[in-house]
């Protein structure tokens, strides 16, 4: 279940927030103009960052004013970056919140320093990620933008006309990881669209890219952690290292990975660094290793379908087809993993049952209108806190994103497994399964 979304006030605003946990500390987390607390649970890398998260401390996540769930900006208009501080007091105040680490990603980075050198007494410590006391080149910022590459990018903006061909394009650059992963895609797009209107983003971003807190670093004495990946292209790392030399107690850290959004990629090495700076003491893991089945299903030409029916609609649809999917796997005993916008990932403990609930949603889905791909693969995961992952797991997904529509998709070894079954199976040849080492024979479910 997705937490619920709580709103303060503040000057006239609604400022959106939820409070997720109940640890001894509390964590304020700023994502900056990616944000909407809502649908980011709706992204299955998010939802299990934010998790993650708030097993180690209460969770308190901002929108805040012009993106999200919060009140939005015409074009032309802006907060100011005291304005959003403000919004961070107002839902500390009402979430209960004395003092708290700020967590802030990226452009959250700059209300989080101007909240630790002004209120101090509020902030137990800075957690920093993609970290930059400015946007705009200067002699102690070589690496950032020139005032004429923002002016042209800012431009182009104004020239758009594919919302989701920018996010796309964002998306290569700041979470490479994601490459191929067609369905988390498809999720952060949405997320990224229900951000905030395109014409206020422009006003902002304008605003955002003139912010120069390098005044104010010395200011700030409270303990201060700046991570950044290695391989990072959104936000150079001199500019971290900058940000981190000239703050009181402040700690710059590389972590390895290509992703500037750190709920993307491999996420561990930015965890244990949390842990270690916030003195959690981790328990261990419960890992084993079982053979498991696992089904991948998708509804085909989605985005058409949305498209036609609009946003009510479309929400309506993928309702109605979740109820489908749930009732299938309730039937032949499968366990539901995670969603991603109109897909599925579950878990199963025979092939058999997972190929008989794939053809069973296949078949209750089409009085809807629509078609499912479904992929099925059987291999060792591991099993982590119940939840299984690993190679075989992505192997799964892989040969889902190769089915067409209303089609069962298999590996060979699950073919191999269900033999005497009364289960028949059409040759689709040997493929390559995109980030999967060798070549897969797959084999599609007839009859």
């Amino acid at each position: 279940m997705k937490p619920d979304v709580r709103i303060t006030w503040n000057d006239g605003f609604a400022i959106a927030y939820q409070v997720v946990g109940s640890g001894a500390e509390d964590i304020v987390y700023l994502p900056g103009l990616v944000s909407n607390v809502d649908l980011m649970w709706d992204v299955p890398p998010y939802a299990r960052f934010l998790e993650r998260l708030s097993s180690i401390s209460r969770l308190i996540v901002v929108d805040r004013r012009g993106v999200g769930c919060s009140d939005r900006f015409t074009p032309g208009t802006a907060p100011t970056l005291e304005e959003i501080t403000d919004d961070v007091l107002a839902v500390m105040e009402a979430s209960s919140s004395p003092r708290a680490t700020i967590l802030a990603v990226q452009d959250g980075v700059f209300p989080a320093l101007l909240l630790a050198a002004s209120h101090p007494y509020l902030v137990r410590s800075l957690a920093l990620v993609g970290a930059s006391p400015g946007w705009l080149r200067s002699d102690d910022l070589p690496d950032e933008w020139p005032e004429e590459r923002w002016e042209s990018a800012l431009r182009s903006t104004t020239r758009l006309t594919s919302a989701t061909d920018d996010v796309q394009g964002y998306i290569r650059s700041a979470a490479p990881s994601l490459a191929g992963d067609e369905r988390t895609e498809r999720a952060l797009v949405s997320l990224f669209l229900n951000n905030q209107g395109l014409g206020a983003s422009l006003t902002e971003n304008r605003m955002i890219s003139r912010v120069d807190l390098r005044a104010i670093l010395p200011s700030i004495s409270v303990p201060t952690l700046v991570i950044r990946r290695e391989g990072d292209e959104v936000v150079p790392a001199s500019s971290c290292r900058y940000l981190a030399e000239h703050v009181q107690n402040a700690e710059y850290l590389e972590v390895p990975g290509r992703d500037a959004l750190p709920w993307v990629g491999d996420t561990e090495p930015i965890f244990e660094a949390l842990e270690r700076f916030l003195g959690v003491e981790r328990p261990a893991a419960t890992v084993d290793r079982r053979l498991a089945t696992v089904l991948f299903t998708d509804i085909v030409g989605s985005t058409e379908k949305q498209a036609q029916l609009g946003d009510r609609g479309w929400k309506e649809l993928v309702e109605r087809h979740h109820a489908v999917v749930r009732e299938g796997l309730s039937r032949w005993h499968g366990v539901e993993n995670d969603t991603a916008g109109d897909g599925f990932y579950a878990t199963f403990d025979g092939p058999a049952r997972a190929i008989r609930c794939a053809l069973e949603v296949i078949e209750h889905v089409r009085p809807l209108g629509i078609e499912v791909r479904t992929g099925v693969h059987t291999g060792e995961c591991e099993v982590i806190e119940s939840k299984c992952a690993g190679l075989t797991v992505s192997i799964g997904a892989r040969v889902a994103s190769n089915a067409g529509p209303s089609e069962v998709l298999v590996s060979q070894t699950v073919k191999d497994l269900v033999a005497g079954s009364g289960l028949t199976f059409e040759d689709r040849g040997e493929h390559e399964l995109k980030g999967v080492p060798d070549r897969w024979h797959l084999y599609a479910v007839v009859g």
